[in-house]
């Protein structure tokens, strides 16, 4: 049961088709064909339901007959871990719907496209014992193994969990009781880059392998938070000193960190993808990576750079004050706050938590102390040294927030399959209630985050 979305085909000034590579994908022969002869592509959604452009009738087909299938299903994911959690919340507001249509053997009225309704009818039965079983797995205080409840079946989670994905392991963890979280392939919309031969390893230990015919790969030493690749306005072409600084694929030093640099059989030049890799070791002699982070996320004021694999730690580091109350940060992102002075970092927190033991404002205080010592030595320095930095904040947002966000970013033309959450905002026109005086704020409205 693998979740599939497409986004709406456009057109260029000049009349050329643009469109995202999930949906160029999924609408090309190779797709079916594959899914004909090859039983790793044998998914319990039908062809309709994946090229359906209405994200809610795709998602809810879908859902509806890995349902009806749920003994058959071995292996479940997306492509990226947030489509994949933003699946399992869909589930949480509408498996009552999905019960009735499975317990009657009708599909919702809701569902209006003609070819999606043929080919769910095609798997959907009347099956009252399913939709009881389901009701009542559903209906229970906690959802704590819902997906191996549901789908007893399957073996591992597919989807991408490395780098800003990795912040969804804990949930993943909750939802699916620890089943094996795997990470198979490293592409992009450019080109294809590489495999994790080791697919069953921890998240935090992938490494991918470059396949060297996919492209022609060069690498651009990454000086971090040294300032002198600016991470602000990353261009996309190398200048003149960058282009002699560039190391070939045979020629990349273990520990060493990268931004990669391709060359792609459509076309692109030198293209800086904007990811930063460190090299893992080797598997017999072709390099593997890590993927670290997106060079183009960064918070800054001054000197300090910020980086998404920093921010990410820290917050990581930080949400361990929050265990004695059950909570969690199932979302987050930050900007840059220079209405202040000095100007300050601001982190937008969704948590889940048992509204029977809410959480304190100091600890949230603590928590704010846990980010601001676990950020690079630029940052300590303006904080606390030169004051160039003021107090870090964290608000805390309505649950549901981000799922707002992610529905106003495909509202227009983003595509849910390549979907990340921006963990950096270039600005906010955040409409505030009254802020308490202690670092943290409650109230966010949604029309006031623009992602990057």
């Amino acid at each position: 049961m693998y979740f599939m979305l497409i986004s709406p085909e456009q057109k260029t000034p000049g009349g050329l088709l643009a469109r995202f590579l999930t949906t160029s994908y999924y609408n090309s022969p190779h797709f079916n064909y594959s899914r004909l002869h090859n039983p790793y592509c044998n998914y319990t959604s039908p062809t309709a339901a994946i090229l359906c452009p209405d994200s809610y009738q795709s998602m809810y087909s879908q859902m509806l007959c890995g349902l009806c299938q749920n003994n058959q299903v071995f292996r479940i994911g997306s492509f990226f871990a947030t489509s994949f959690v933003r699946a399992i919340r869909f589930l949480e507001k509408h498996w009552s719907l999905l019960c009735n249509d499975i317990r009657t053997g009708t599909i919702n009225t809701q569902i209006t496209d003609p070819l999606v309704r043929e080919a769910v009818m095609e798997v959907l039965k009347p099956d009252p014992t399913l939709a009881d079983f389901i009701e009542v797995e559903c209906n229970k205080d906690s959802w704590q193994g819902i997906i191996t409840r549901l789908w007893p079946n399957t073996k591992y989670v597919d989807a991408v969990v490395t780098g800003s994905m990795s912040q969804y392991i804990p949930i993943l963890d909750y939802y699916t009781n620890n089943l094996p979280l795997i990470s198979t392939l490293y592409a992009s919309s450019e080109s294809h880059f590489g495999i994790n031969l080791n697919p069953f390893c921890k998240p935090s230990e992938v490494s991918y392998t470059l396949i060297p015919t996919m492209c022609y790969f060069e690498f651009l030493p990454y000086r971090g938070n040294s300032g002198v690749i600016d991470s602000i306005s990353m261009p996309e072409s190398l200048n003149e000193k960058e282009q002699q600084q560039l190391v070939d694929l045979a020629d990349v030093k273990i520990g060493q960190e990268y931004e990669l640099v391709v060359t792609t059989y459509s076309g692109l030049y030198r293209y800086r993808v904007g990811d930063v890799l460190r090299v893992a070791g080797y598997m017999n002699n072709a390099p593997q990576f890590n993927f670290l982070c997106r060079e183009n996320v960064v918070l800054r004021i001054g000197a300090d750079f910020t980086n998404e694999v920093e921010l990410q730690n820290a917050v990581k580091n930080a949400v361990g004050n929050l265990m004695l109350f059950d909570a969690q940060v199932t979302e987050y992102t930050s900007y840059v706050d220079i209405s202040t002075i000095p100007s300050h970092y601001v982190l937008f927190w969704e948590l889940s938590a048992d509204d029977s033991a809410p959480v304190p404002p100091s600890v949230f205080e603590d928590c704010c102390l846990t980010i601001e010592e676990s950020l690079n030595y630029f940052y300590r320095e303006g904080r606390a040294s030169n004051e160039s930095i003021g107090p870090l904040e964290i608000r805390v947002v309505e649950i549901g927030t981000f799922d707002k966000l992610m529905d106003y970013c495909m509202s227009l033309g983003a595509s849910m399959n390549q979907y990340k959450t921006p963990r950096c905002v270039k600005y906010a026109l955040l409409k505030f209630g009254k802020m308490p005086k202690s670092h943290i704020g409650w109230e966010l409205s949604l029309e006031g985050i623009f992602p990057l």
